[in-house]
């Protein structure tokens, strides 16, 4: 048994959400929201919490693409954000998946469950990152 865990990752300018697999790499769930306001120093160490508590051998990021298909300055940050998680993490196999509708989906969840505003803005990161993770492993399986 591999007991290997993908690491979803929701990059944002201001929070980043994270979700994992479980050992088996069958479902994605929420792990945390880590807000770092555009310092990756702080994110890139909340990481390194997280890798020392879970064996991690693929790490998924969403790559926002516009509904348009074109890449805009979002897309950038993240390519410069993904270069520093390769030179950090450089074991660790780096995946990109278009997140184009992960954002949108998290919404129509918290909505159906009746999540009041407040919440949203503190979940919204980790659900997209778990949506991310679960586009990943539908794919692969």
């Amino acid at each position: 048994m591999n007991n290997m865990r993908k690491l979803g990752i929701d990059y944002g300018k201001v929070r980043t959400g994270i979700a994992i697999t479980d050992e088996l790499g069958i479902t994605a769930q929420g792990l945390k929201t880590i807000t770092h306001n555009g310092n990756d120093k702080i994110l890139l160490s909340e990481l390194d919490k997280i890798f020392e508590e879970y064996k991690i051998d693929t790490i998924v990021i969403g790559m926002p693409i516009n509904m348009n298909g074109d890449y805009g300055p979002r897309v950038e940050e993240t390519e410069k954000f993904i270069h520093k998680l390769k030179c950090k993490y450089n074991k660790i196999k780096i995946e990109t998946i278009d997140e184009r509708l992960t954002t949108v989906q998290a919404h129509n969840t918290m909505n159906e469950l009746g999540v009041n505003k407040t919440k949203k803005k503190k979940i919204v990161d980790t659900l997209s990152a778990t949506y991310i993770l679960e586009v990943y492993i539908n794919k692969c399986y």
